[in-house]
């Protein structure tokens, strides 16, 4: 049996390494910082969507139901879709974000005079926080709205349990499956998708395990694990962690066994410095890493 299943890894890893042979996949890549810098990107299996979801007050206590709103009108407004869109663009020459079009109402945004409860409480992955994107975003809605906006980031996975206990008003998560568990448990009204980036992997400039010309982040991986590469995985259940085990598909590395790959429970920001100093790979949202790029 070990030799069977032994034959059946190796065809799985030559397939995989058949996919590293064709165009290169980097695109707009940065100037490497430190040598550091994104080696793949794009691809369907690399699309990174962003969903807002409001909190059911049916299910949940003391929620700010017309603060949520309010937020997610004008999060999908017309007025919000220019900014979101331009974000980036002038600092790092491209934009870090882009928009899912039928999301957004073309009409002028209308504030809403603010609840006797100005306050809203928004759970968030740290993507979008750290980015920059909703420190860059939120000004221009309390202004306009009367509005405080409390912001409380985490891996999607944390996020999530956080309005489940009643610790927000909505969600800003990049996790699908777990977003409609959310709504589907009766946590969340509405799953409302709106914008979306990609995940990238980055990795030293000499790039060891050779993935700069594959076509997909599968074979990436592949590589990486045959020429046992540092990798530092966020292992916190975050909505990229969920990302990278659903590439790795039935061939997740173990941390126990496999010493190459590293489980490290931290945010981003924290695995990509790690992946820096050990000189290892890393897979990241995009706009991140060209935040801390600079």
């Amino acid at each position: 049996m070990k030799k069977l299943l032994a034959v059946l890894l190796a065809l799985t890893m030559l397939f995989a390494f058949a996919a590293c042979g064709g165009e290169k996949t980097q695109t707009n890549a940065p100037e490497a910082a430190d040598g550091y810098t994104i080696l793949l990107e794009k691809g369907e299996d690399m699309k990174n969507t962003y969903s807002l979801i409001a909190c059911n007050p049916d299910k949940l206590v003391d929620i700010n139901v017309e603060g949520a709103n309010a937020f997610i009108e004008w999060m999908t407004s017309s007025e919000a879709a220019a900014l979101i869109a331009e974000y980036g663009k002038q600092q790092y020459g491209q934009a870090l974000f882009y928009l899912i079009d039928e999301a957004f109402s073309q009409e002028e945004y209308v504030a809403p005079t603010a609840s006797d409860n100005k306050v809203i409480r928004i759970s968030t992955t740290t993507s979008v926080n750290d980015s920059g994107l909703l420190p860059y975003l939120i000004p221009t809605f309390e202004s306009k709205t009367g509005y405080t906006v409390e912001v409380q980031s985490a891996g999607t996975g944390a996020a999530i349990q956080k309005a489940k206990d009643g610790n927000a008003d909505l969600i800003l998560v990049h996790a699908k499956a777990s977003e409609e568990e959310f709504v589907n448990e009766g946590y969340g009204v509405e799953r409302i998708p709106f914008m979306y980036n990609y995940f990238v992997i980055v990795g030293p400039e000499s790039d060891p395990a050779g993935i700069r010309d594959c076509a997909n982040a599968a074979a990436a991986f592949a590589k990486i694990a045959e020429s046992k590469s540092t990798f530092i995985s966020r292992g916190d259940d975050s909505g990229t962690h969920k990302a990278e085990l659903k590439i790795w598909g039935e061939n997740v590395p173990n941390a126990e066994n496999d010493t190459w790959y590293i489980s490290a429970g931290q945010g981003m920001g924290a695995c990509i410095s790690m992946a820096k100093q050990m000189n290892g790979y890393c897979l990241t949202d995009k706009a991140t890493f060209l935040s801390m790029a600079e």
